[in-house]
């Protein structure tokens, strides 16, 4: 390990680039990536039958990416922020494609999860890109851009829905990985040829022990997260996973803040604005994917039940589309309000209008159009608020730790919808209504479960309220403030 304390290191500069085509491109790759969050939705009940596997080990296809994803998030923001950001989102990217084709070629449950957890291990395109638009883009751009890039996390994921069911209900299910496959190529294509590599590094050494730690520690919380409902939540596996979590993450920590160069900068996590940043994150992860787990369901109950509505697959996903284009709509909104009033602002707003969603969702849920509506009011809270969450964080380290600040940030949402969906299962396990002999969760516990979301929301509105005032938005607060008070000053293109 060095003594030396890491250098911020210059990059070469990139021929110019128009700003709009980056963004464009940048917004693309995020979707696409995004996309795999919802790409198995509609296979997973026949997932059993189709790789002659019990579903207690087939839900591995959807856990497996949990966990990779939120093990890669912040290393490969780390290494973007050493080696060049746009290296790094190129390698998630290619992991994706990889993962695709070995999900496509499947036929058995080994390969497809294999497959999963290379998907998985692209999940840092979307805080690599945030981090190259700051280093590239313009100031006056930049609030819209990041805003946009944020919001592509959802977007992908209200529109994968549709797309995927649409898919699997008319062709083979194999079709689903080999359309990710060719989707990722076309994204790594744009990547090489329109966008320039990132001017700032540190340069440094890797922190692998850091690195090892928190994949141990991570892995430990979420897989208890996701599987305790199976388990059961006072089973030896749970509680020992949630024991040996702490204890490794807490061992993590005194090292990140013994050694010189570490993964985490935990110094730079515990400023005001980065810590309490992401504590609302998790919350706003918690309330977003709430909608995500109750719309589709009630949905598709049968119409029989009484509060159901007795639709396929493919309406679900019709109905929470809209959700994504109007957070793709509301992205400048966002950097507007951001721009004009400060990001804090932006995300307190953000997270009043989830929480009156929701609200609002508990009262109407007797025709489709009522969830169309309540999915789009609930997108437009979560444009704002994921639009803000950038800005807080770019606002508040240096321009030479950019990557891995918003990729801990995005691990810390991916934290609080995986605590929505153990919560939801369990109170939906629990809130039930006997339907043709068959246990189906009731409306009271679909009405918990967006009371629950709503709350989140609200809890996310008063943890913002402890974020330092901001007086502008555009991620250049730091950006020339290195490591230890030293001056970066990227080379220019």
């Amino acid at each position: 390990m060095s003594d030396a304390p890491a250098r911020p290191v210059e990059s070469g500069g990139a021929p110019p680039t128009r700003t709009s085509t980056v963004v464009a491109v940048l917004a693309f790759s995020g979707i696409v990536v995004a996309l795999m969050q919802t790409l198995v939705i509609p296979i997973v009940p026949e997932l059993p039958r189709l790789l002659d596997a019990p579903a207690s080990d087939t839900a591995w296809a959807v856990t497996a990416t949990l966990l990779a994803a939120a093990v890669a998030t912040p290393v490969t923001g780390r290494l973007g922020d050493m080696y060049g950001k746009r290296r790094m989102l190129l390698v998630s990217v290619a992991m994706l494609i990889v993962g695709s084709v070995t999900a496509a070629l499947s036929e058995s449950l080994i390969p497809m999860v294999v497959g999963r957890v290379l998907q998985g291990l692209a999940a840092g395109v979307i805080p690599l890109g945030i981090s190259i638009m700051r280093d590239e883009l313009p100031a006056e751009r930049l609030g819209s851009a990041t805003a946009l890039m944020s919001a592509s996390l959802g977007v992908g994921g209200a529109l994968g829905l549709p797309a995927a069911a649409l898919i699997a209900d008319n062709f083979d299910w194999h079709v689903l990985f080999w359309t990710s496959a060719v989707l990722g190529v076309v994204a790594g294509v744009l990547v090489v040829t329109l966008v320039p590599e990132s001017r700032v590094r540190t340069g440094g050494r890797f922190d692998l022990v850091g690195g090892l730690g928190m994949a141990a520690g991570l892995v430990c919380l979420l897989l208890a997260i996701s599987k305790g409902g199976d388990w059961g939540w006072t089973s030896g596996t749970t509680l020992g996973l949630f024991g040996a979590a702490v204890v490794v993450l807490l061992v993590w920590g005194w090292w990140e803040l013994r050694i010189q160069e570490p993964l985490v900068d935990l110094r730079s996590t515990a400023r005001r604005q980065v810590l309490v940043t992401n504590l609302a994150s998790v919350a706003v992860g918690f309330a977003m994917f709430a909608m995500s787990l109750v719309i589709p369901q009630i949905l598709q109950m049968p119409s029989a039940t009484g509060y159901g509505l007795g639709q396929s697959m493919l309406s679900a996903g019709l109905v929470m589309a809209p959700s994504g284009l109007v957070m793709m709509a509301t992205a400048p909104v966002s950097a507007a309000v951001s721009k004009a009033r400060g990001p804090k602002v932006t995300l307190m707003i953000g997270s009043l209008i989830v929480a009156g969603g929701y609200g609002l969702n508990i009262l109407l849920m007797d025709q489709v159009w009522h969830f169309v509506l309540v999915s789009c009011v609930i997108g437009a809270g979560i444009g704002f608020t994921y639009g803000s969450m950038p800005s807080l964080i770019m606002g508040a380290v240096p321009a030479s730790e950019t990557a891995a600040a918003n990729s801990l940030n995005t691990l810390m949402r991916s934290i609080g919808t995986s605590t929505a969906s153990a919560v939801a299962g369990v109170i939906l396990a629990q809130m039930t209504t006997v339907f043709g002999g068959v246990a189906l969760p009731s409306q009271d516990g679909f009405r918990t479960v967006l009371a629950i979301g709503g709350g989140a929301a609200l809890l996310a509105f008063a943890v913002a309220a402890f974020i330092p005032k901001q007086g502008r938005a555009d991620g250049t607060l730091l950006a020339s403030s290195g490591p230890g008070g030293r001056t970066v000053e990227p080379s220019k293109a």
